[in-house]
Protein backbone atom coordinates (compact mmCIF):
# COMPACT_ATOMS: atom_id res chain seq x y z
CA UNK A 1 0.00 0.00 0.00
CA UNK A 2 1.02 3.38 -0.81
CA UNK A 3 1.72 5.79 2.44
CA UNK A 4 0.51 9.35 2.12
CA UNK A 5 3.40 11.74 3.09
CA UNK A 6 0.66 13.75 4.77
CA UNK A 7 -1.21 11.91 7.79
CA UNK A 8 -4.36 10.35 6.47
CA UNK A 9 -7.74 11.89 6.84
CA UNK A 10 -10.39 9.66 8.69
CA UNK A 11 -12.44 9.45 5.99
CA UNK A 12 -9.03 7.28 4.73
CA UNK A 13 -8.61 5.75 8.29
CA UNK A 14 -12.33 4.61 8.83
CA UNK A 15 -11.71 2.18 6.06
CA UNK A 16 -9.78 -0.72 6.25
CA UNK A 17 -8.49 -0.90 2.91
CA UNK A 18 -6.39 -1.60 0.30
CA UNK A 19 -4.35 0.19 -2.66
CA UNK A 20 -2.51 -1.03 -5.37
CA UNK A 21 -0.50 1.39 -7.83
CA UNK A 22 -0.86 1.63 -11.53
CA UNK A 23 1.32 -0.44 -13.22
CA UNK A 24 2.86 2.61 -15.28
CA UNK A 25 2.77 2.07 -19.26
CA UNK A 26 0.43 -0.84 -19.41
CA UNK A 27 -2.92 -0.45 -21.11
CA UNK A 28 -6.07 0.84 -18.28
CA UNK A 29 -2.65 2.29 -16.24
CA UNK A 30 -4.76 5.54 -16.49
CA UNK A 31 -7.82 4.37 -14.41
CA UNK A 32 -8.25 3.35 -10.83
CA UNK A 33 -10.79 0.57 -10.06
CA UNK A 34 -12.95 0.95 -6.69
CA UNK A 35 -13.42 -2.64 -5.49
CA UNK A 36 -16.75 -3.24 -4.00
CA UNK A 37 -16.96 -6.64 -2.34
CA UNK A 38 -20.25 -8.26 -1.63
CA UNK A 39 -21.66 -9.88 1.82
CA UNK A 40 -18.98 -12.02 3.70
CA UNK A 41 -16.26 -10.57 1.60
CA UNK A 42 -13.33 -8.24 2.54
CA UNK A 43 -10.54 -5.75 0.45
CA UNK A 44 -8.90 -8.87 -0.76
CA UNK A 45 -12.04 -10.67 -2.28
CA UNK A 46 -12.10 -9.15 -5.17
CA UNK A 47 -8.02 -8.22 -6.07
CA UNK A 48 -7.93 -11.20 -8.78
CA UNK A 49 -11.28 -9.74 -10.50
CA UNK A 50 -9.68 -6.66 -10.85
CA UNK A 51 -6.82 -7.73 -12.23
CA UNK A 52 -8.61 -9.96 -14.86
CA UNK A 53 -10.51 -6.44 -16.10
CA UNK A 54 -7.62 -4.63 -16.11
CA UNK A 55 -3.86 -5.56 -15.61
CA UNK A 56 -2.72 -1.67 -15.57
CA UNK A 57 -5.22 -0.07 -13.32
CA UNK A 58 -4.74 0.92 -9.82
CA UNK A 59 -7.21 -0.73 -7.58
CA UNK A 60 -8.95 0.72 -4.17
CA UNK A 61 -10.67 -1.55 -2.33
CA UNK A 62 -12.41 -0.79 1.01
CA UNK A 63 -13.72 -3.40 3.48
CA UNK A 64 -17.44 -2.94 4.37
CA UNK A 65 -17.64 -1.55 7.50
CA UNK A 66 -20.98 -3.14 8.60
CA UNK A 67 -21.34 -6.55 10.15
CA UNK A 68 -24.08 -9.20 9.53
CA UNK A 69 -22.96 -11.87 11.93
CA UNK A 70 -19.48 -12.00 11.34
CA UNK A 71 -20.12 -11.43 7.67
CA UNK A 72 -18.41 -7.93 6.33
CA UNK A 73 -21.18 -5.58 4.14
CA UNK A 74 -20.97 -2.36 2.87
CA UNK A 75 -24.64 -0.98 4.47
CA UNK A 76 -26.95 -3.15 6.76
CA UNK A 77 -30.31 -4.75 5.25
CA UNK A 78 -33.55 -5.59 7.30
CA UNK A 79 -34.18 -9.39 5.56
CA UNK A 80 -33.05 -10.63 2.32
CA UNK A 81 -33.44 -9.08 -1.03
CA UNK A 82 -34.33 -5.46 1.46
CA UNK A 83 -32.99 -2.81 2.64
CA UNK A 84 -32.01 -0.61 5.26
CA UNK A 85 -32.23 2.86 2.86
CA UNK A 86 -31.15 5.44 6.00
CA UNK A 87 -28.09 3.57 6.31
CA UNK A 88 -27.40 2.99 2.93
CA UNK A 89 -27.82 6.05 2.42
CA UNK A 90 -25.28 7.32 5.32
CA UNK A 91 -22.92 4.50 4.30
CA UNK A 92 -22.96 5.73 0.95
CA UNK A 93 -22.07 9.10 1.99
CA UNK A 94 -19.24 7.73 4.23
CA UNK A 95 -17.74 5.78 1.29
CA UNK A 96 -17.88 9.15 -1.13
CA UNK A 97 -15.75 11.22 1.21
CA UNK A 98 -13.50 8.08 1.73
CA UNK A 99 -13.28 8.54 -2.02
CA UNK A 100 -12.19 11.72 -1.69
CA UNK A 101 -9.86 11.15 0.78
CA UNK A 102 -8.08 8.60 -1.12
CA UNK A 103 -7.43 10.49 -4.58
CA UNK A 104 -5.65 12.97 -2.05
CA UNK A 105 -3.45 10.22 -0.51
CA UNK A 106 -2.50 8.32 -2.93
CA UNK A 107 -1.80 11.25 -5.62
CA UNK A 108 -4.57 9.28 -8.04
CA UNK A 109 -5.42 12.87 -9.75
CA UNK A 110 -7.90 12.85 -12.60
CA UNK A 111 -7.69 9.52 -12.86
CA UNK A 112 -11.30 8.37 -13.62
CA UNK A 113 -12.55 5.74 -10.63
CA UNK A 114 -14.67 3.08 -11.40
CA UNK A 115 -16.34 1.13 -9.01
CA UNK A 116 -16.76 -2.57 -9.73
CA UNK A 117 -18.98 -4.08 -7.29
CA UNK A 118 -20.62 -7.20 -6.92
CA UNK A 119 -23.75 -7.98 -5.08
CA UNK A 120 -23.76 -5.84 -1.83
CA UNK A 121 -20.76 -3.99 -3.34
CA UNK A 122 -22.55 -3.41 -6.86
CA UNK A 123 -25.91 -2.07 -4.67
CA UNK A 124 -23.39 0.56 -2.38
CA UNK A 125 -22.16 1.21 -5.80
CA UNK A 126 -25.66 2.27 -6.86
CA UNK A 127 -26.23 4.42 -4.02
CA UNK A 128 -23.14 6.38 -4.69
CA UNK A 129 -24.31 6.72 -7.98
CA UNK A 130 -27.64 7.80 -7.06
CA UNK A 131 -26.35 10.59 -4.31
CA UNK A 132 -22.72 11.37 -4.69
CA UNK A 133 -22.40 10.64 -8.76
CA UNK A 134 -19.45 12.73 -9.18
CA UNK A 135 -17.43 10.55 -6.75
CA UNK A 136 -17.85 8.13 -9.76
CA UNK A 137 -16.76 8.06 -13.19
CA UNK A 138 -18.18 5.10 -14.41
CA UNK A 139 -19.34 1.83 -12.61
CA UNK A 140 -19.31 -2.27 -13.26
CA UNK A 141 -22.52 -3.33 -11.26
CA UNK A 142 -22.41 -6.94 -10.94
CA UNK A 143 -25.76 -8.52 -10.04
CA UNK A 144 -27.40 -5.74 -9.06
CA UNK A 145 -30.48 -4.25 -7.78
CA UNK A 146 -31.95 -0.99 -7.66
CA UNK A 147 -31.21 0.48 -4.47
CA UNK A 148 -34.26 2.57 -3.77
CA UNK A 149 -36.41 4.71 -5.62
CA UNK A 150 -34.70 8.33 -5.54
CA UNK A 151 -36.61 11.38 -4.93
CA UNK A 152 -35.16 13.39 -8.54
CA UNK A 153 -32.94 11.88 -10.99
CA UNK A 154 -29.49 11.18 -10.22
CA UNK A 155 -26.76 13.37 -11.39
CA UNK A 156 -24.85 11.14 -14.06
CA UNK A 157 -24.55 13.23 -17.40
CA UNK A 158 -22.09 11.13 -20.04
CA UNK A 159 -21.37 8.64 -17.09
CA UNK A 160 -20.36 4.66 -18.50
CA UNK A 161 -22.28 2.31 -16.41
CA UNK A 162 -22.46 -1.71 -17.42
CA UNK A 163 -24.74 -4.14 -15.52
CA UNK A 164 -23.88 -7.68 -15.82
CA UNK A 165 -27.39 -9.51 -14.74
CA UNK A 166 -27.27 -13.13 -14.72
CA UNK A 167 -31.09 -14.38 -16.07
CA UNK A 168 -32.06 -16.94 -12.87
CA UNK A 169 -31.10 -14.40 -10.56
CA UNK A 170 -32.96 -14.37 -7.26
CA UNK A 171 -32.77 -10.92 -6.82
CA UNK A 172 -31.93 -8.88 -10.16
CA UNK A 173 -35.32 -9.83 -11.55
CA UNK A 174 -36.34 -8.25 -14.87
CA UNK A 175 -38.20 -6.03 -13.11
CA UNK A 176 -35.70 -4.95 -10.93
CA UNK A 177 -33.06 -4.74 -13.49
CA UNK A 178 -35.40 -2.73 -16.19
CA UNK A 179 -36.22 -0.11 -13.26
CA UNK A 180 -32.35 0.19 -12.13
CA UNK A 181 -31.52 1.08 -16.04
CA UNK A 182 -34.36 3.59 -16.39
CA UNK A 183 -33.47 5.29 -13.52
CA UNK A 184 -29.50 5.55 -13.93
CA UNK A 185 -30.61 6.85 -17.71
CA UNK A 186 -32.88 9.49 -16.18
CA UNK A 187 -30.04 10.70 -14.69
CA UNK A 188 -28.07 11.02 -18.12
CA UNK A 189 -25.72 7.69 -17.62
CA UNK A 190 -24.94 5.64 -21.02
CA UNK A 191 -26.15 2.44 -19.57
CA UNK A 192 -25.20 -1.45 -21.35
CA UNK A 193 -26.69 -4.35 -19.59
CA UNK A 194 -25.08 -7.47 -20.24
CA UNK A 195 -26.86 -10.95 -19.09
CA UNK A 196 -25.47 -14.36 -18.84
CA UNK A 197 -26.79 -17.45 -18.38
CA UNK A 198 -26.58 -17.81 -14.78
CA UNK A 199 -27.78 -17.34 -11.33
CA UNK A 200 -26.27 -14.95 -8.73
CA UNK A 201 -22.73 -16.18 -9.32
CA UNK A 202 -20.56 -14.63 -11.93
CA UNK A 203 -19.15 -15.94 -14.66
CA UNK A 204 -16.52 -15.54 -17.26
CA UNK A 205 -18.86 -13.76 -19.76
CA UNK A 206 -19.03 -11.76 -17.14
CA UNK A 207 -15.47 -10.61 -16.63
CA UNK A 208 -15.28 -10.67 -20.84
CA UNK A 209 -17.79 -7.68 -20.73
CA UNK A 210 -16.26 -5.74 -17.99
CA UNK A 211 -13.01 -6.04 -19.54
CA UNK A 212 -14.26 -4.83 -23.09
CA UNK A 213 -16.58 -2.17 -21.52
CA UNK A 214 -13.62 -0.79 -19.57
CA UNK A 215 -11.32 -1.04 -22.94
CA UNK A 216 -14.47 0.80 -24.78
CA UNK A 217 -15.08 3.54 -22.43
CA UNK A 218 -11.76 3.80 -20.93
CA UNK A 219 -8.91 3.16 -23.14
CA UNK A 220 -5.93 5.56 -23.90
CA UNK A 221 -6.77 8.93 -25.09
CA UNK A 222 -10.50 8.53 -23.83
CA UNK A 223 -11.70 10.82 -20.93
Amino acid sequence: MTVSKTPAPEALTRFVHRFVPAREGVEGSGIVLLLLHGTGGDENDLLQLGEMVSHGAAILSPRGRVLEGSAPRFFRRLSEGVFDVPDLKARAKELAEFIAAARDAYDLGDRPIIAVGFSNGANIAGGLLLAHGRSLQGAILLRAMLPYEPKSAPRLKGVPVLIAAGDTDPYGTPEQLERLQAVLSSGGARVTLHREPAGHNLTRGDVDAARAFLEREFSSGKS
